[in-house]
């Protein structure tokens, strides 16, 4: 359908429109390029008080840049008219015209232009400048301007507030690392995924990476533990997409391009176990490979019982399912002291005291979510989170998990410790061998620490054979 009004209404009387009965016609042409979709901008021919053609805005659809209302309703003018040149007209648009329109409009040697808005960005009918007003120009056009402006103005600011709006608000309790610090991460090359609408979570946003086809046939859900992020993965998750699977990994709220809140109390176990659930159920995983480690375990272990379909293997590496039946490990009770006298701790330096070979680059971009201290709540709240005691919060459905390993696992397991490791290391990994049914002999790596995924090509190319359907 052409977007100028060629079904001009014939009977409008011959007799001359008021600049407020044009702008209101041209409002109307607004309003429908507003409905398809296109910027609100409408225009009006008038001879002799009677409309000529009618336009608006119409670039998007018909894929032409010239497409302007005013365009528009200047070539439907002249093609009823007959004539290119459009003496004795008045176009009345909504919005100041542009460069091109009022080139156009001076072309055609329009008597009269009337516009509504101002455009302080294009605008040259006086606003960037005014080219009607050049008297070496051949035609004169006389220009009046701020007709219905306000309405004008506003049909434009409705359209464009939904797409200016933030659709990543960040909650005032929060904060968001920058993506500048993110920059040029060394062996981390995929780009970002988030979502910021899961219920236990309140507009919090959640990143996450989502590499390799939907209908792989495994999906390997990674999940870190603390201090760490996704990029803890970054030597596994190539290997298993060269084998045409699928990886997603996210980021804890308060971890990596995650959201952080502000105060610690945000931190609680239920919490932290419920957006997993949320956004495994939002992505709708299946055939997954549950891969853990660290709080990775600690939440990820009790998952699967959820929904148990969607799952076929676990690849667990140094990590503990925390029951508060038996006492915590002295290296983990070491460990929970050392974050609570050292609040400050270099998370790179961390890293690099477990594998010495990392270079400066990775170091950086372990430090690279916690730019000061305000990022890091979950640093400070996760070591004392670890359910100690029976009664403390995540202990109750640890129990159900583990009881879930123990009786109901149905998937394959693979088990790999990091005999390096002094907070979870091979004691407390063999304890957990014995809770999960049909676990095999582990896969053990000497040379790893708590972090064993810094090893983790090998590992992850054992998964592949052990898990490949």
């Amino acid at each position: 359908m052409n977007q100028a009004a060629s079904d001009r209404t014939q009977d409008t009387p011959r007799q001359q429109l008021t600049d407020e009965q044009g702008m209101r016609l041209a409002l109307a042409q607004a309003q429908l390029a507003s409905s398809a979709g296109e910027v609100p901008v409408g225009a009006v021919v008038v001879k002799n008080g009677q409309v000529i053609s009618m336009g608006r805005n119409g670039p998007i659809a018909s894929h032409d840049p010239t497409a302007h209302a005013e365009v528009v309703a200047l070539r439907e003018a002249a093609r009823i008219l007959g004539n290119y040149r459009l003496d004795g007209c008045t176009l009345y648009v909504t919005l100041e015209p542009c460069a091109m329109c009022s080139g156009a409009l001076l072309h055609a040697r329009v008597d009269r232009v009337v516009f509504g808005a101002p455009d302080p960005r294009t605008g040259v009918a006086g606003s960037v400048l005014n080219l009607f007003g050049h008297a070496q120009l051949n035609h004169q056009t006389e220009v009046t301007g701020g007709v219905l402006a306000d309405e004008c103005g506003q049909l434009l600011k409705d359209f464009f507030r939904p797409k200016r709006m933030n659709p990543q608000p960040l909650r005032e309790d929060a904060l968001r690392t920058p993506d500048a610090a993110f920059a040029e991460l060394i062996d981390y090359p995929w780009p970002p995924h988030y979502v910021n609408d899961l219920p236990s979570i309140a507009g919090l946003r959640l990143h996450y990476l989502d590499e390799g086809p939907n209908d792989a046939p495994l999906t390997w859900l990674c999940l870190h533990g603390n201090p760490a992020w996704s990029y803890l993965y970054r030597k596994m998750i190539p290997v298993w997409l060269a084998g045409g699977h699928r990886v997603v990994a996210p980021d804890l709220i308060g971890f990596g391009k995650s959201d952080k809140p502000k105060k610690d109390s945000f931190h609680q176990f239920e919490t932290h176990r419920q957006s997993l659930l949320e956004l495994i159920d939002r992505l709708n995983l299946q055939r997954v490979v549950l891969v853990v480690q660290d709080w990775g375990g600690i939440l990820g272990l009790t998952l699967p019982m959820a929904a148990p379909e969607r799952y076929q293997g676990l690849l667990v590496m140094n990590t503990t399912l925390a029951t508060g039946e038996a006492p915590l490990s002295a290296g983990f009770l070491a460990w929970r002291d050392w974050c609570q006298s050292q609040p400050l701790f270099d998370v790179g330096k961390l890293f690099k005291r477990g594998n010495p070979g990392m270079t400066p680059q990775e170091t950086a971009a372990y430090n690279a979510p916690f730019p000061d201290k305000g990022f890091r709540a979950a640093l400070r709240a996760f070591p004392p989170m670890v359910p100690e005691f029976a009664d403390s919060p995540g202990a109750a459905i640890s129990r159900q998990a583990q009881a879930f390993w123990r009786d109901h696992w149905r998937g394959q397991t693979l088990m790999a410790i990091g005999q390096q490791d002094p907070v979870l290391g091979e004691p407390v990994m063999r304890h957990l061998q014995s809770q999960i049914q049909g676990c095999p002999e582990p896969m053990l790596v000497p040379d790893a620490g708590h972090f064993v995924q810094e090893k983790g090509r090998a590992i992850a190319q054992a998964a592949v054979r052990h898990f490949e359907p």
